[in-house]
């Protein structure tokens, strides 16, 4: 390693839910094309680990998985957070010589210690810390930004601290704003959006990004991360997040995993959703499979009333099943042998899901979701063939790097 030089950092920041993962492939896929050699680092406040399996299939990854450190069970902003970023830090610069070191942080992460950390280091520098926030998210649930300080003001009269706290904290701390989803509002309601959010910083620039779409390049024109702009809200902020630091999971979220190896029946599946999720359920994501499908491996991404469905490959289990497969005997003879191997009772096919929300309404919502899982007896049904009722758009696409 050339230690004459720091190496340069960059922060996904944002809420749940506000499209960091999806920028942070498409900023591993360029690095990839472009042979920019870059590190990576994502942080999942859930044991399951979703957003580094997904960086994991990356073009970038898939040929050189040491290029990424995961960090999950616990939020990054944490003191055992900070402590697990320091080792991948560390370990990534041991082994390997990257031009940019990228962080994707969880959605409950507060960006203070992060910005304090790197204000101290001797080997890398901050040039960037982004905010990715929601336009959609803001458009219903605080009126185009218009209501967002107002609930501050009234968090801080009554001494509250939750998700509002965090988002407007986040925007404070950021060098600079992405706003995502753009696509799904008026666009007369973007400027409207910007106004709000300068009134929160005044120093940062408002830009959108849709489906994660920005030049790699341009990450390499930042200069480093102004540490004086913050220094004020720092110490403001310092005897408020102390207690915070001790949290895995702060501002009242609660996380609830599902593991289960059967499939979801479609239309039960549809029925739940349309029922139990509001905006308190901030964020629910995993791996699963439909009745109706079950050819397909497949994400579900969830962001408060709004679930995304994409196809991320086919279960070994469909491929073997097929009987148009297209593969030779020796590549199916493998197949069957991997297959043995997995414990499930339908191969490798499973569902693998986490649900992060306000800890009033996390048990509800999961336990409705695992109502949805087929019985025994339609365990049979399915083995027999039956044709499941279902309700989900027939024309999900297919996840691409």
């Amino acid at each position: 390693m050339n230690t004459s030089r720091k190496i340069p950092v960059v922060i996904l920041n944002g809420f749940l839910g506000s499209g960091k993962t999806t920028l942070f492939r498409n900023f591993l896929s360029q690095s990839k094309k472009k042979n920019i050699p870059v590190c990576a680092i994502v942080n999942d406040m859930s044991e399951l680990d979703v957003d580094g399996e997904l960086l994991g299939n990356t073009d970038a990854v898939e040929e050189d998985n040491s290029i990424l450190e995961s960090i999950h069970s616990c939020v990054l902003s944490s003191k055992k957070g900070i402590e697990k970023l320091d080792q991948a830090i560390q370990k990534l610069l041991s082994n390997q010589n990257p031009e940019l070191i990228i962080i994707e942080t969880s959605g409950s992460c507060h960006p203070m210690p992060l910005v304090e950390y790197f204000k101290e280091q001797s080997k890398v520098k901050l040039i960037g810390v982004f905010a990715l926030v929601d336009s959609l998210m803001l458009s219903h649930d605080f009126n185009y930004g218009e209501s967002l300080i107002p609930r501050l003001q009234n968090n801080l009269k009554t001494g509250k601290r939750d998700t509002v706290n965090l988002l407007v904290e986040q925007i404070m701390f950021c060098s600079h704003l992405f706003l995502t989803k753009s696509d799904r509002i008026e666009k007369d309601k973007l400027p409207h959006i910007a106004s709000f959010i300068q009134n929160i910083n005044p120093y940062v620039s408002t830009h959108s990004v849709l489906f994660g779409k920005l030049g790699i390049e341009s990450l390499f024109e930042l200069q480093e991360y102004d540490y004086f702009k913050v220094a004020q809200l720092v110490e403001e902020l310092k005897p408020v997040l102390a207690s915070e630091a001790q949290e895995d999971r702060p501002y009242n979220l609660a996380t609830r995993v599902i593991k289960d190896d059967r499939p979801f029946h479609p239309q039960r599946l549809w029925n739940i959703c349309h029922e139990y999720l509001d905006r308190r359920i901030y964020r629910s994501k995993g791996f699963f499979w439909l009745a109706s499908r079950d050819k397909y491996s497949m994400l579900w991404n969830q962001v408060a009333g709004g679930i995304n469905l994409e196809i991320i490959g086919s279960w070994r289990s469909g491929i073997v099943e097929d009987e148009n497969h297209g593969l030779s005997e020796m590549e199916i003879t493998m197949l069957k042998e991997m297959l043995a191997k997995e414990s499930g009772r339908f191969g490798d096919r499973h569902c693998d899901l986490t649900v992060i929300g306000d800890e009033s309404q996390v048990d509800q919502f999961t336990d409705a979701l695992e109502s949805c899982f087929l019985s025994d007896k339609e365990i049979e049904l399915w083995s027999a063939g039956h044709q499941f009722e279902d309700p989900w758009p027939k024309n999900i696409v297919k996840m691409v790097n």
